[in-house]
């Protein structure tokens, strides 16, 4: 099995690259002159695009083929106060740009809406800015050139004291939303309320491949051992992705891959934070299970370190490959695995 890693939004490599300068509403509405303010916002949001670039081209050149965008890109994007912008529409030209690289390099990219973007909500509100929030993201990827195969990965949000009746509202509302937005999106197991169980079932539900959190899985299993999620669950996470690449005309599982998020735990008192690497052993525990009904599989990783965490699990892996035959390094960011 091909297992290619990637980070999320920031490098530790990179000086000066942070794809997620911002703004507060309090500091934009202190300003006398509401034009200047909206520049400044403007050449922020520039500045986070061309970092953003950067960015890619600094995956491009360490073989990193998986990379999620910071959700910062524009700052105060869906602030009811500003929603006469169009502040996507003004920077289609270095959205192009990225959409274009991310295309031409085949780096696979993908979005991750806050925990604010939630459809088992009961309050209509919250609802309607969990929309906002998720078109928002959706036409950034549009913005880019990038077609349905590029996702926004999201939770299915809380139980509001009621899971099994939140889990339906979830189903309902989300299952409400117009193709355009509800095929641009994966769902994934949370650490508290939602388990990879439950998940899978509403993503089987509502049509959308998952994205199995093994980190998540670990602190709120729901019941499930390692066999049950190794020889049921996962063999229909992988059919999720299946049906997704049937639904985009995709002929190989190397064209999408089913994808999994990896982290450690923070500490045992803090079991659910994340630390600043990764542990090679539990990820290649799962990866050697994966490995016997998978062929290929994308794995973000959430360390705290970024950029810097994967180039040091790769060292490791490489470490591991002198004595084990199962393992062999692709290149500085991808490894075969097998059962």
């Amino acid at each position: 099995m091909i297992v290619r890693f990637g980070f999320v939004a920031m490098s530790l490599e990179l000086e000066n690259a942070s794809p997620s300068k911002t703004m507060t509403y309090a500091t934009f509405s202190k300003l006398n002159d509401r034009e200047a303010g909206i520049h400044k916002l403007e050449r922020i949001a520039g500045e986070n695009l061309t970092n953003t670039l950067r960015l890619l081209k600094h995956c491009y050149y360490n073989d990193i083929r998986l990379y999620r965008f910071s959700s910062k890109l524009i700052p105060l994007a869906t602030h009811e106060a500003l929603a006469d912008r169009d502040s996507i529409g003004e920077l289609a030209k270095p959205f192009g740009e990225i959409g274009d690289y991310a295309a031409r390099h085949q780096i696979r990219v993908s979005f991750h809406p806050d925990h604010f973007c939630v459809f088992s909500t009961p309050r209509p509100e919250v609802l309607e800015k969990s929309k906002l929030d998720l078109a928002y993201h959706v036409q950034m990827l549009e913005a880019m050139g990038l077609d349905e195969a590029t996702k926004c990965n999201i939770h299915m949000g809380g139980a509001y004291g009621d899971k099994a009746s939140a889990g339906e509202r979830f189903v309902r509302q989300f299952g409400a939303l117009s193709p355009r937005f509800k095929h641009r999106v994966t769902l994934e197991n949370d650490d508290k309320t939602f388990n990879a169980a439950e998940t899978l079932d509403a993503a089987e539900r509502v049509g959308v491949p998952m994205v199995l959190d093994i980190h998540h899985y670990a602190v709120n299993s729901g019941g499930i051992s390692e066999q049950e999620l190794h020889e049921q669950l996962w063999p229909r996470v992988d059919r999720t992705w299946r049906l997704e690449r049937e639904r985009l005309g995709m002929t190989t599982a190397g064209q999408l891959p089913p994808k999994i998020h990896a982290s450690s735990p923070k500490s045992e008192s803090d079991p659910r934070g994340h630390a600043d690497f990764v542990e090679p052993g539990p990820l290649v525990r799962f990866l050697r299970h994966a490995a016997r009904t998978s062929d290929y599989v994308d794995c973000m990783l959430e360390a705290k370190k970024k950029d810097e965490a994967l180039f040091k699990l790769m060292k490791e892996l490489t470490e591991l490959a002198k004595t084990d035959d199962r393992i062999r390094v692709i290149d500085r960011a991808s490894v075969e695995i097998l059962p």
